[in-house]
């Protein structure tokens, strides 16, 4: 297929450039800044600004100078009222993101990362700002669509195949999309539209082999009774 000559061509093109481990990097960076904002927070009584503040795309803020904002959003951490949930997030982000890695190879893991970044950028000048959640989601997509049975313990107790994690989280996104503002759903297009662009042949391939499966045991179904 074309498209995956393409991107095959891309991938040699950034392999000497490729970053090794480099979603264990980014989240190393995010767990940095939280714990400089909890320093500073204590410091302050809670009156510090907060690092992320001066990391988030603002394209009115872009504009003004502060050109750093194109790329640093992608440091920011998860927001969570609860210290624990941020530092699960970052581990989450930390394993999902070797795992694929280690999959794919740093190369084709740094081209799905870049071309995710590039979506987000330009989705952020279109509605003015975008964060960088819904680009780390779509490498838990990946995750979901290389290893769907694969079991995770959610809530640290039940098992459950990541694939059906996978398709609760795409059920929430299209909520999202359907009701969130302007901003989430540029973010959101942004994250399917690069998950697509690796995965949506094979994706198509899976749900013609399973309607052809299907449709076989439909047309059979008499011959085994």
């Amino acid at each position: 297929m074309k498209l995956n000559l393409w991107l095959y061509k891309c991938e040699n093109r950034i392999r000497r450039f490729a970053v090794e481990r480099l979603m264990p990097a980014i989240s190393v960076v995010m767990l940095i800044l939280f714990l400089v904002d909890i320093f500073l927070s204590m410091q302050t009584n809670g009156e510090a600004v907060s690092l992320n503040s001066f990391l988030v795309f603002n394209r009115d803020a872009i504009f003004r100078g502060q050109v750093w904002r194109v790329i640093s959003f992608i440091f920011v951490y998860p927001l969570s009222t609860n210290i624990f949930f941020t530092l699960l997030a970052l581990y989450f982000y930390f394993w999902v993101g070797t795992a694929v890695e280690n999959y794919w190879g740093k190369a084709r893991f740094n081209l799905y990362y870049l071309f995710g970044i590039i979506g987000t950028i330009i989705a952020g000048f279109i509605v003015g700002y975008v964060d960088n959640t819904y680009l780390n989601l779509s490498i838990f997509l990946a995750f979901a669509a290389m290893f769907p049975e694969e079991r995770v313990l959610l809530f640290f107790i039940i098992p459950v195949k990541v694939k059906w994690i996978g398709i609760v989280e795409g059920a929430f996104l299209l909520l999202f999309f359907i009701f969130g503002d302007w901003a989430t759903k540029a973010a959101i297009l942004a994250a399917i539209a690069n998950f697509l662009l690796f995965f949506g042949y094979d994706l198509i391939n899976r749900l013609k082999f399973a309607y052809r499966d299907w449709k076989w045991r439909h047309d059979n179904r008499n011959n085994y009774r």
